[in-house]
């Protein structure tokens, strides 16, 4: 048994292991990448400024209101806004009720003339709650992108 196993190392070690050369199929190549990517951002901005009171003035030269008050008397107004139903108790829902502060033009003075065919000078000026200026912007932004890479590569 020893010698069938001496024999069979021997062969073994006679052989020579013969490698196969790694031989390339190229010299050179690159490689190239595109893409494009494109989007759209639509953007709207609305900005509603309000006043919340009132503002009245009176001036004037040549004029008299003989000692009564400037300002008309003032009442209050209520306003709903939206489109609710009526509750089980009568009540509004989903709508907005606001009330605010405004003046009675019905009652204001009489404002006369102090010497008349003299020169005189009057101004009444009211400016009452509400909306008083609204801005809207709408933009549309696009944005192109292309990308192009090459690699290259050699041996």
């Amino acid at each position: 048994m020893r010698r069938v196993v001496v024999l069979l190392w021997l062969s073994l070690m006679g052989t020579a292991a013969n490698a196969v050369p790694v031989v390339p199929n190229f010299q050179q190549g690159s490689m190239t990448s595109h893409t494009e990517t494109e989007s759209t951002v639509t953007e709207t901005i609305n900005s509603i400024d309000y006043r919340t009171g009132w503002e009245y003035s009176v001036t004037g030269t040549g004029v008299s209101n003989n000692g009564e008050a400037l300002n008309p008397n003032v009442t209050t107004s209520t306003v709903t806004v939206g489109q609710g139903t009526n509750g089980a108790d009568g009540a509004i829902t989903g709508s907005v009720t606001s009330s605010y502060d405004a003046l009675d033009f019905n009652t204001q003075s009489n404002f006369t003339q102090t010497t008349p065919g003299a020169a005189f000078q009057f101004t009444q000026s009211y400016q009452g709650p509400g909306m008083t200026n609204q801005t809207v912007i709408q933009r549309v932004t696009s944005i192109e992108s292309v990308t192009d890479t090459t690699s290259v590569f050699t041996q």
